[in-house]
C-alpha cells in the first residue's frame, strides 16, 4: 500500500490537493491533502469517492467503432484495436484535407481536465495540420475581459487575504458548490467579526453562509454596482485621495453616468428595494477592508463583461486595495507562474484559416457560412466541417443551442472522434471512440484559477484497460500524420519540466519543489495589490481602448418571454462531469417556481409542464417555492440525457449561441422562456 500526492483535475477554481491511497495498482481511498495552502485537507462531496469513478464498471477501456446508427447507444459499437482506431482517424484526416481542405477538420475540447499538459494537448497539433481553430470561450471570457479592461495584467488578490476582511460579498458565486474552500477564509473572517453578504439571482446552497441576502433580477448586476457607487459619491464615502492617486475616469463617471443611477431607478432595474441598496452601499463603503469574491454567473449574459467592469470598479472608489483584506477576486493569476505558452509552440507560425468560437459549434455544423454570417473571418469561404475531434468535453449536453448541435452531429457526412472515460451523450454520435485516462493514470501539472498553489501530478496507477491520455493520443496522431517535430516526441514528464524550468516567475527553489512533487504556493511580489499593470498605471474605470470607454449599464438580451430561466449549480455534479455516478434520486432534474406566478398559469405543485422559447421545448416537473423570485424559474445542473426530465432533450435545448459583449463568451444564463401546463 502506498500514498501519492495528486491534484483534482476538474474545472473548479479550488484545484484541491489530494492524497491517493493505492493498493495492488488500484486506488482504494482519496482524501484531502492537509498541506495544500488553500484547500487545507477537505474535499467537496463530488470527490470524496473519486476511487469509484476511477474504477467504475462504466469506464471505457478499449477503442470502439460505430457499426450501427448515430445517436443511439453503446450497442451500436464494436471493439477495435488502437492501431485500427488511429489508422482510421489518420486516413480520414488525410482524405478530408485532400478533398475539402484542412479547415474542414475541427477539434472541440475544453476543461474535462485542467492539466497544463492534457487540457491544451491538441492545440498545436491541429494548428499544424491547418484545422479550424477553436477558442476557449464557453465559460467566463467576459469576466476575464472585464478584469483586464479595468486592471490590465495586475496580479489578482490572494484568496486567503479575505480572512482579514471585515465585510465579504459573495457576488454571483455559489461557493458551496463551486468554491467550497474559500469558505475556510470566510469563516475565519466571520469569527473575527466580519459580515457576509450574498448577491445572486436565487437562493443557492451558499445562503446560510451569509447574514445579508440580495436577490437581483438576472442580468442587472451592473446597474446595482452603479447604484452603489451613486450612493457612495452622494454621501461623500468615496476615498478621494486613493482615487486621485490610483484611478482613471472617476470624474467622468461622476459627471456622465452616476447621476442617472439613483436608488429608485436602480431598484426598478434590478428589483432590489431602494433601502437595501442604501444599506449595502453604506456597509460596503464604511468597511475598512471589504472583499468581493466575484463568480462567473454574472458574466454569462449579453452584458456580462460590462456588468463585471462595473463590479470591478467598486473597490477602486473606496480604496479597498490599500488595506489588508480589501479588494476583489475575479480569477487568480496563477497561470502566469508556469510557462504554459510552451504547449502552444508560439515560435512556430501556423496561421489558422478560421477561428470558431466554442459557442457556435451547432451553428457551424449546420451552416458552413455561420462564421461569415456572424462577422467573423473565414478565408475558406465557408467550407463545411467534415471531421470533428472531441476530447475533454461533452458538447451534445453542454454546448448551447442543443438542437442545432445534435442536428449537426447527426450528419451522415460528418466523421466524429470522441476521446472519453465514459460513454457520454456525445459518444453516441461518434464514429470512433477512444478510452481516456483519469488524472491518477497520467502525468500532468496543475495551477488554479482560484488560488496560487501549483502541483505536479504524477501517475499513481497504470492506465485502466487500454486507456491513453490526451497527450499520448495526440503525439501518436502527429507521428502518423508525418509531423517530424521534436515537440511531439516529448513525454508528459518532459513537458512538465520544460514549463516549470522555463518559467521566469518561479524561483529555483519553487521549481525544484514543484518537480519533486510538493504542493507549492508561489510567493507573490511585495505590494502587488497596488502595482496596477495597465497602460496608465492606474485602475481604468475609463479605458480608452474599449468600444465603450467608460463603465455604464447595458441590458442583457432576453427573449421577449415572461420568465428568466436560471440554470444553477447542482452540488452533486460539475457541468456534465460526475453524471456517470449513481444517484439515489429518481428525479434529478426539476423546476422551481414562485407560487404567485404558478397561480397565474393554473400550475400546481408537482405538475408536469413545458418550458419553451424560440430555440426549443423542455418537459419538466415543477415544484412551488416562495424563495424563488417572481418572474424567474430555477433548475439545477446540466444532466446527461438519460437523467433529463425530458426524454428527447436536455436543458441546453433552450440556451442560445449568442455571444457576450466581450470575449465571445457564452450567454447560458441570458435565457427567457414561457411555461405551459401539460
Amino acid at each position: 500500500m502506498r500514498e501519492y500526492t495528486n491534484i483534482c483535475p476538474y474545472d473548479c477554481p479550488d484545484a484541491c490537493g489530494l492524497v491517493v491511497t493505492v493498493d495492488n495498482n488500484k486506488v482504494i481511498k482519496v482524501r484531502g491533502h492537509k498541506e495544500h495552502a488553500f484547500t487545507r485537507g477537505t474535499l467537496c462531496p463530488k470527490m470524496v469517492h473519486y476511487e469509484q469513478i476511477i474504477h467504475s464498471p462504466k469506464r471505457l477501456t478499449t477503442p470502439l467503432r460505430r457499426v450501427g446508427k448515430k445517436g443511439i447507444g453503446i450497442d451500436q459499437f464494436e471493439r477495435i484495436s488502437w492501431d485500427d482506431a488511429l489508422h482510421t482517424i489518420v486516413n480520414n484526416f488525410k482524405h478530408t484535407i485532400d478533398t475539402f481542405g484542412s479547415e474542414s477538420i475541427l477539434r472541440y475540447s475544453y476543461a474535462g481536465t485542467m492539466g497544463a499538459v492534457n487540457s491544451p494537448a491538441g492545440d498545436y497539433f491541429f494548428r499544424r495540420i491547418g484545422a479550424t481553430n477553436q477558442d476557449r470561450g464557453i465559460c467566463s471570457p467576459a469576466k476575464q475581459a472585464a478584469f483586464k479592461s479595468v486592471y490590465g495584467d495586475t496580479i489578482a488578490i490572494k484568496p486567503q487575504e479575505a480572512q482579514y476582511s471585515d465585510l465579504i460579498i459573495l457576488w454571483s458565486i455559489n461557493a458551496i458548490a463551486t468554491d467550497l474552500h474559500f469558505l475556510h477564509d470566510v469563516n475565519v473572517a466571520k469569527q473575527r467579526g466580519a459580515t457576509v453578504w450574498v448577491i445572486d439571482t436565487h437562493k443557492t446552497y451558499t445562503y446560510d453562509q451569509a447574514t445579508h441576502h440580495v436577490y437581483v433580477k438576472p442580468g442587472s448586476d451592473g446597474a446595482l454596482a452603479l447604484g452603489l457607487m451613486h450612493i457612495i459619491h452622494r454621501d461623500d464615502l468615496a476615498d478621494i485621495d486613493f482615487i486621485q492617486r490610483y484611478v482613471q475616469g472617476y470624474e467622468e463617471l461622476v459627471r456622465d453616468v452616476l447621476p442617472t443611477f439613483t436608488p429608485d431607478y436602480v431598484s426598478s432595474i434590478c428589483g432590489v428595494p431602494a433601502e437595501v441598496i442604501e444599506e449595502l452601499a453604506h456597509a460596503y463603503a464604511k468597511a475598512k477592508a471589504p472583499f468581493i469574491r466575484l463568480g462567473s454567473g454574472v458574466s454569462r449574459y449579453g452584458n456580462g463583461s460590462m456588468s463585471c467592469r462595473c463590479i470591478n470598479a467598486l473597490p477602486a472608489v473606496i480604496g479597498a486595495w490599500q488595506h489588508l483584506g480589501g479588494g476583489l477576486l475575479s480569477s487568480a493569476s496563477s497561470s502566469q507562474y508556469l510557462n504554459k505558452s510552451f504547449m502552444q509552440q508560439p515560435q512556430v507560425v501556423t496561421p489558422a484559416k478560421r477561428l470558431m468560437p466554442m459557442i457556435l459549434l451547432g451553428d457551424l455544423l449546420t451552416n458552413p457560412k455561420a462564421l461569415l454570417e456572424h462577422g467573423l473571418e473565414d478565408t475558406s469561404g465557408g467550407v463545411p466541417v467534415h471531421s470533428l475531434y472531441v476530447f475533454s468535453s461533452n458538447p451534445a449536453i453542454t454546448a448551447p443551442n442543443q438542437n442545432f448541435v445534435r442536428q449537426g452531429l447527426m450528419r451522415d457526412d460528418l466523421f466524429t472522434v470522441v476521446h472519453e472515460r465514459f460513454f457520454t451523450d456525445t459518444c453516441a454520435y461518434a464514429d470512433i471512440i477512444l478510452p481516456a485516462t483519469s488524472s491518477v493514470e497520467s502525468d500532468d501539472i496543475f495551477n488554479s484559477y482560484g488560488h496560487y498553489t501549483i502541483g505536479a501530478n504524477y501517475h499513481a496507477i497504470p492506465p485502466v484497460g487500454e486507456s491513453r491520455s490526451n497527450w499520448q493520443v495526440i503525439s501518436e496522431l502527429a507521428r502518423r500524420m508525418g509531423l517530424d517535430d521534436p515537440f511531439f516526441k516529448m513525454t508528459e514528464l518532459e513537458l512538465i519540466e520544460q514549463m516549470v524550468r522555463s518559467s521566469s516567475k518561479l524561483s529555483q527553489e519553487e521549481q525544484d519543489r514543484i518537480l519533486q512533487g510538493d504542493l507549492v504556493e508561489v510567493e507573490l511580489p511585495e505590494n502587488y495589490k497596488l502595482d496596477f499593470k495597465t497602460p496608465s498605471g492606474k485602475i481604468e474605470i475609463l479605458n480608452p481602448q474599449e468600444n465603450i470607454p467608460l463603465i455604464t449599464y447595458r441590458e442583457p438580451y432576453g427573449d421577449g418571454e415572461p420568465f428568466w430561466l436560471i440554470v444553477g449549480n447542482d452540488i452533486r455534479i460539475l457541468d456534465s462531469s460526475f453524471c456517470e455516478m449513481e444517484f439515489d434520486d429518481s428525479e434529478l432534474m426539476k423546476l422551481r417556481m414562485n407560487p404567485d406566478d404558478a397561480r397565474l398559469y393554473n400550475i400546481n405543485d408537482g405538475d408536469v409542464v413545458e418550458i419553451y422559447n424560440i430555440r426549443g421545448t423542455v418537459r419538466i416537473k415543477v415544484y412551488l417555492d416562495a424563495m424563488v423570485q417572481r418572474g424567474t424559474l430555477v433548475t439545477l445542473g446540466v444532466w446527461w440525457q438519460s437523467q433529463s426530465s425530458d426524454d428527447a432533450v436536455g436543458i441546453n435545448a433552450l440556451t442560445a449561441s449568442r455571444p457576450t459583449d466581450a470575449g465571445w463568451g457564452s450567454t447560458f444564463y441570458d435565457v427567457q422562456v414561457n411555461i405551459r401546463k401539460i
